[in-house]
C-alpha cells in the first residue's frame, strides 16, 4: 500500500456526523489491502496523478445512513468510490481501471466519481 492508507479508506463525514464507529474488522482490513495492492495502487501509478477516495469500507450502520445497497462490496472492504477531481481525469481513470482486475466498475453521477470493486 504505497498511495493509500486504511484511514483514507475508512474515514467518513457521514459517520462523524452521526457518531457511527466505522472501524473495520481485521478481515475487512485484509480485503482493503488487497483492493489497494491489486487495483488502486496500480491505477495511481498508471494515472500518474492523485486519486481521492470518496468512500471505501462501510459498516452496516454507515451503509444504511448513506443509502448503500444491502449487499454492497463496501461492507466487505472490497470497494471504493474514487475521483481525480475532474471529469477528464475521471475519464482517464475509468479507462485505466477497465484494464485492471475488478468485479464491478461503475461510472457514477455524471462522471463525478467511479465505483470499483475487487
Amino acid at each position: 500500500m504505497s498511495h493509500f492508507t486504511i484511514n483514507e479508506l475508512t474515514r467518513s463525514a457521514t459517520a462523524r456526523r452521526f457518531g457511527i464507529d466505522n472501524t473495520p474488522p481485521q478481515w475487512a482490513i485484509s480485503n482493503l489491502s488487497r483492493l489497494v495492492d491489486t487495483v488502486l495502487d496500480p491505477a495511481r501509478e498508471l494515472l500518474g496523478a492523485p486519486i481521492y477516495v470518496n468512500s471505501g469500507y462501510r459498516c452496516e450502520k454507515l451503509n444504511k445512513a448513506v443509502g448503500g445497497v444491502p449487499r454492497s462490496y463496501h461492507l466487505a472492504g472490497r470497494a471504493a468510490d474514487l475521483t481525480t477531481g475532474t471529469i477528464e481525469g475521471n475519464r482517464r481513470l475509468y479507462q485505466i481501471l477497465k484494464t485492471l482486475p475488478h468485479t464491478e466498475l461503475i461510472w457514477e453521477r455524471g462522471g463525478t466519481w467511479i465505483h470499483v470493486a475487487y
